[in-house]
């Protein structure tokens, strides 16, 4: 038997494998997965026994509609090949599908956490409706009811304002590139909010306002934005996103704009409550001014004068009381202190007196010109008065006393 090369071996599998398992459909757990940068999704499909190498190409990555993560488990549908280069063996993935989970809700729900996490949805962010907008713009389809619905509701509440167009594409592959553009656009042109929308319909439908662009988009404006999406009960991402969230397109005009008809109600209700107002203040002047009258009336100048007088002549009433109460109570203080007077000096002038004879005493007892000071003289050298432990033997010096003054010389010294 002739020997293959090895190529010829792998191109002889490859075919068996491709013809043999053309489309197959396969569940599995997500691992190892690589994003590589040309597009391609490498990874293994595996379960509790084996595993198998996957790959989807660009092609086919770009149609997913969420994202694949570790540990996912998924439904993979597509063919058997093999790589030659290497001798493996792979399956080609056309389409995935979570398990048990349809993609569309799936990737909702991981680009709802992903913009959550960034802040997208952040309430202290949302930015106010003006009360009274002169322009908004629509970014909706020219074709569909939602268009028709929103300007029947302008019409019937507010006719000052002055809605414009933007006809874009609300489903279909190229709709969120299509209101991401209308959306860039009018946000320049200084709208006082924009109202993107559509009708109801089903998931796939609706899927353009779920597009993580047009959530970019919707975030990065600078004009407020109302998201009329679906029905009552369908919610978007860009319901999250936009600064009011409407349940349909009707109520989107319903929140943005003021209803006239009300409007006339306020206003006349204001004029009766500025009517009410005014007459209670021209009544109320009136009677300040009655009661500025006869205070007027009662504070004439001869009775303010007649007051001043009255009160003066009280002031000097109480002022001699009080000078009065003053003197006599003096008066007791010095008569008072007069009786004390001798009396305290005696015993002030006996309590000195002792103190002055005590300090005689101890005066004289320690007086040093009353102590004797026999068998002392003061020593005295070169003028200079010295200790007796100075001196030295020849050294010539002086001896005084208060009467004898004596020149002498060491001839011995003994030191004891």
């Amino acid at each position: 038997m002739p020997s293959l090369s090895v190529s010829s071996l792998n191109e002889q599998i490859k075919t068996l494998l491709e013809t043999s398992f053309i489309r197959v459909s396969v569940e599995g757990e997500v691992s190892r997965i690589t994003f590589h940068n040309s597009g391609h999704i490498y990874f293994t499909l595996k379960d509790p026994s084996s595993s198998i190498r996957a790959v989807m190409f660009r092609g086919n990555a770009t149609k997913l509609k969420f994202r694949l993560e570790e540990g996912m488990k998924v439904v993979l549908d597509g063919a058997v090949t093999l790589y030659k280069p290497r001798g493996e063996y792979q399956i080609n993935c056309f389409d995935v599908q979570p398990s048990g989970q349809g993609a569309l809700a799936l990737a909702f729900e991981q680009l709802k956490e992903k913009l959550s996490s960034k802040g997208y949805f952040d309430t202290t962010k949302k930015k106010q409706l003006p009360f009274f907008p002169k322009k908004i713009a629509l970014i909706t389809s020219s074709t569909g009811a939602a268009l028709q619905d929103m300007i029947r509701v302008a019409n019937s509440r507010y006719r000052a304002i002055e809605l414009d167009l933007y006809d874009v594409l609300v489903q279909g592959e190229k709709a969120a590139t299509d209101i991401v553009q209308a959306l860039t656009l009018a946000d320049s042109q200084n709208y006082d909010c924009i109202v993107i929308g559509r009708g109801g319909g089903s998931i796939e439908d609706l899927w353009a306002f779920n597009e993580e662009i047009v959530a970019d988009a919707i975030y990065k404006s600078v004009t407020p934005i109302i998201s009329a999406v679906g029905h009552e009960i369908d919610w978007v991402i860009s319901d999250y996103v936009a600064d009011i969230r409407a349940a349909t397109p009707s109520a989107a005009m319903q929140i943005a704009l003021p209803d006239t008809n009300e409007l006339y109600q306020n206003l006349d209700s204001i004029a009766e409550q500025l009517h009410r107002s005014l007459e209670q203040k021209v009544s109320m002047k009136v009677r300040d001014i009655d009661h500025l009258k006869k205070l007027f009336s009662q504070h004439s100048i001869e009775k303010q004068i007649a007051q001043k007088l009255q009160e003066l002549s009280q002031v000097k009433d109480r002022f001699l009381q009080t000078l009065s109460f003053k003197i006599q109570s003096c008066h007791r203080e010095y008569e008072s202190v007069m009786l004390r007077f001798p009396h305290t000096m005696n015993s002030v002038l006996n309590s000195k007196k002792n103190q002055l004879t005590s300090l005689h005493n101890v005066f004289s007892s320690n007086n040093p010109s009353l102590k004797s000071k026999r068998g002392f003289a003061q020593i005295s050298m070169d003028k200079k008065i010295i200790d007796i432990d100075e001196l030295h033997i020849n050294d010539s010096f002086d001896l005084q006393s208060e009467k004898v003054y004596i020149h002498a010389k060491v001839l011995t010294k003994e030191i004891k």
